[in-house]
């Protein structure tokens, strides 16, 4: 006999939907995870125990919701769809696991605040809608300290950008800023069909691991990114050209270069995670030094 749990997500989810006076919104780019397999799959990669604070962006139905529940942890929902956020409020309240939904763009959320009300740091998971990975990604990794990992369902070509390597057309500000932060690794991919409505392309599952310090020493983050958005700014552009962009005296950029021993003719898709680093390093001593 199926469980109450299977029982909901068999019904056909645009049934759901209905009976709540519900539809999926286009301007949230709403793709709701339809398929239990993929749900119960994600849910074991995390590897929850109740001593876990998991805070689940875009929850929907609560497909995921109600897995991650049952292993015990406590959990947080954010929803920026005040409709689905009144169904998800309903359906688990009396979860004494469950902390609250918070209806907010997940943009807007100060996640420090929340791990500090834990006291801990929290694990993120969530189904994120195409339109905003690559900002959500940036928001998370610029509060990172919230956090221990997130696990996110993201397009697979944003996937492929994330783990790609030097000289590749995916490699980007993504794959640099990423790699020094985090340990990446692409889970597990989705096909359209385990969604509602379905998208045009596959999705992979990829889990974050937040490292304890940079992986390598770039002497301040902050700098370091804005050098790699230079480079990656005008991709057919020499580095000596594309980090004009950085407003800094040309002599200096230039002093910083040769300090870095990196050629000022190469582009900024050649580089290195650890190149970057140098660079960085240098152009800030020869920014702050004179």
């Amino acid at each position: 006999m199926l469980s109450k749990r299977k029982k909901i997500f068999r019904t056909p989810i645009n049934r759901q939907l209905r009976s709540y006076g519900l539809s999926p919104l286009k301007r949230f780019s709403q793709n709701f995870l339809v398929d239990e397999r993929i749900a119960d799959k994600i849910v074991d990669t995390l590897k929850l125990t109740v001593d876990d604070i998991v805070i689940e962006v875009g929850p929907g139905l609560g497909i995921l919701t109600e897995r991650l529940l049952d292993t015990g942890a406590r959990v947080l929902a954010i929803e920026i769809d005040r409709g689905l956020a009144d169904v998800l409020s309903k359906r688990f309240c009396e979860r004494d696991n469950f902390e609250k939904i918070i209806c907010q763009d997940a943009l807007k959320v100060s996640y420090k605040e929340m791990a500090n009300q834990y006291g801990k740091k929290c694990k993120v998971v969530s189904n994120l809608p195409y339109n905003i990975s690559t900002p959500i990604i940036f928001k998370f990794l610029e509060e990172r300290e919230a956090f221990s990992m997130f696990l996110l369902m993201l397009q697979k070509e944003v996937a492929e950008r994330i783990v790609s390597r030097p000289d590749t057309k995916e490699y980007g500000v993504l794959s640099v800023l990423i790699q020094l932060l985090a340990d990446v690794a692409v889970e597990f991919d989705v096909p359209p069909s385990c969604f509602y409505p379905e998208p045009k392309v596959y999705s992979s599952v990829v889990r974050f691991n937040i490292l304890q310090r940079p992986r390598i020493d770039v002497d301040d983050v902050v700098f370091f990114k804005k050098v790699v958005k230079a480079a990656f700014g005008h991709r057919r552009k020499t580095l000596l050209n594309a980090l004009k962009s950085l407003k800094l005296p040309s002599e200096q950029v230039k002093e910083g270069m040769k300090t870095s021993g990196i050629n000022p003719q190469r582009r900024g898709e050649t580089l290195s995670l650890k190149e970057f680093g140098i660079l960085s390093v240098a152009l800030r001593k020869r920014l702050f030094q004179g």
